[in-house]
């Protein structure tokens, strides 16, 4: 287990960070503002073994609280390229240069919500479902969940034009995100992540999970639908900012 007290300064916040996150508040890009966080006091590959367990907790509740409300339309398109993102980041994890990838995650967010408050003066037309734009955001969400934990920005710049109930998105979100930390298990294992430090780490953070998780719930449970896209947008911007941020200090440093 990791003893350090400067670690659980950390850490703490970016679990409770990442429950509300879960819970739908956000959208699911929130989760994105932990990184920087955790990156202070661990590597990259050390955060996302130690968050990974603490992950799947969070996802069991959220299918406990939005069971039955995912959009199966879209789940049919993003869970299968998602699968194909993920064995991309297995087989390219040791080779990938997660600055470049945070880079053009972050540039893609905030070029998405610039595009939207460019055409703020029209009311948007809500898209439909699309197997092409699906399978390009679902591997693109699948790969960077893998490499960098940064899966939420593709998956809302594919799903917030659709303007889909604040449930149902927050459903979809929910399920999608419960398969790709689930199929990320094997070959976290088969990469090594799994150490015993790392996974007692994660016992010890285990209970902040329900609480962040609950705080996001009753955020989540009292906004209205177009307070909840407004939230969704800001934390994609917020979340864009910080990828642009992180991988621009890596080439300045």
């Amino acid at each position: 287990m990791i003893q350090d007290p400067l670690f659980y300064a950390a850490a703490i916040p970016a679990v409770l960070i990442v429950g509300m996150s879960k819970s739908g508040l956000g959208g699911g890009s929130l989760g994105i503002l932990s990184i920087p966080i955790l990156s202070l006091v661990a590597s990259p590959a050390v955060g996302a073994a130690i968050m990974l367990p603490l992950l799947i907790a969070m996802d069991i509740m959220g299918l406990v609280t939005f069971r039955a409300k995912g959009d199966m339309r879209n789940l049919r398109i993003l869970i299968p390229a998602a699968l194909v993102g993920i064995a991309i980041g297995a087989l390219t994890f040791r080779f990938t240069s997660d600055a470049m990838l945070r880079g053009l995650i972050g540039l893609l967010s905030v070029g998405f919500v610039v595009q939207r408050l460019v055409g703020s003066g029209r009311v948007p037309v809500p898209t439909l479902p699309s197997i092409a734009k699906g399978s390009v955001w679902g591997a693109l969400s699948g790969f960077t969940s893998f490499i960098a934990n940064a899966g939420g920005p593709p998956f809302v710049i594919y799903l917030a034009p659709q303007q889909l109930d604040k449930l149902v998105f927050v459903g979809t979100s929910v399920i999608f995100f419960s398969v790709i930390n689930a199929v990320k298990v094997v070959p976290f294992v088969l990469l090594g992540l799994f150490d015993t430090r790392n996974l007692t780490t994660s016992l010890v953070l285990l209970p902040l999970a329900p609480v962040g998780y609950w705080l996001g719930l009753q955020l989540l449970m009292k906004v209205n639908q177009a307070r909840f896209y407004q939230i969704t947008v800001a934390a994609l911007f917020a979340a864009g900012c910080k990828l642009l941020w992180d991988a621009g200090g890596a080439y300045w440093m």
